[in-house]
């Protein structure tokens, strides 16, 4: 097998001759709809089973095209696909949470460059996305997300683009350098709520934030995104939003996650979100 082999690319035998977007089955799956819905274990170490799924999302056969060098209507395309499957993955009685995510770079640990991310079906709620579902839950009055919307849009130190439908934000609270998060406008909570022109609006915000972050420091962005939706049951608390975890501090350094961090769940950020914000602005998308 050829060095520069990749199972992703046409001609691979392992995807079609030709497409644009794709379902792609993980070959390492951590879930499985095969799996048992339950473990065997009992008492201390019983366990939710490993019913599930995950996906490959291919962006694009091109197997040297970067996230970013993707365009808007081809961000609409991947749109269409996440909200798709995740409708399919939701039929699934023991999928309890869809996630959306992606991890690109080589600092990340990414070992497969071609352009792509990933949806994992969940059979319960993940720890760190029950204690946000469970935040939105109990904040008082409007809706968190809502709330923060209009606060970012009425001072717009920390906003980074926006469009009709979204805003591209710095959050106050950010746990990485330049960390961004695109929130819509209007309140929704899932892929499925989209209407047809946010859904344009969606990809093009996407595209801008990825050229933005690319254009930053002149290389690539390691980074991760994650793409927020609401849980399988209905929730009118829940906001939809997508966040970006950029773990390039500087143009030669990285950002670790160390004792403190790993350990204690406290970030250190040593960046003013206003600043990244406006390192962001002046980052120009480009073509």
């Amino acid at each position: 097998m050829p060095a520069d082999w990749c199972p992703f690319c046409p001609g691979s035998g392992r995807v079609p001759d030709h497409y644009d977007v794709l379902i792609y089955p993980n070959d390492f799956p951590a879930f499985s709809e095969d799996a048992r819905p339950f473990s065997p274990q009992t008492g201390l170490y019983c366990s939710t089973g490993a019913r599930g799924a995950c996906d490959v999302v291919l962006y694009s056969p091109n197997h040297h095209l970067l996230p970013s060098q993707l365009p808007p209507e081809h961000w609409e395309k991947v749109v269409d696909l996440w909200t798709h499957r995740t409708g399919e993955l939701k039929a699934i009685p023991e999928v309890q949470y869809v996630q959306i995510f992606e991890n690109t770079g080589v600092a990340i640990g990414v070992t497969m460059p071609h352009p792509h991310g990933q949806i994992y079906a969940f059979p319960f709620h993940p720890p760190l996305v029950e204690t946000v579902f469970e935040s939105a839950r109990q904040h008082a009055g409007d809706c968190l997300w809502c709330t923060v919307v209009k606060d970012e849009i009425d001072s717009g130190v920390r906003v980074v683009a926006s469009n009709n439908s979204f805003i591209a934000f710095v959050p106050f609270w950010g746990r990485f350098p330049t960390e961004v998060q695109i929130t819509a406008r209007r309140h929704f909570a899932n892929l499925a709520d989209l209407t047809g022109a946010e859904r344009r609006d969606l990809a093009a915000i996407i595209s801008v934030v990825r050229r933005k972050y690319d254009n930053l420091y002149g290389f690539p962005m390691p980074l991760m995104m994650l793409v927020r939706q609401g849980p399988k049951e209905p929730a009118p608390w829940f906001h939809f939003h997508i966040e970006f975890f950029p773990i390039q501090r500087s143009p030669k350094k990285l950002k670790y996650l160390a004792a403190v961090e790993s350990g204690t769940g406290t970030f250190l950020n040593d960046t003013r979100p206003e600043a990244q914000a406006e390192a962001l602005r002046r980052a120009e998308p480009g073509g």
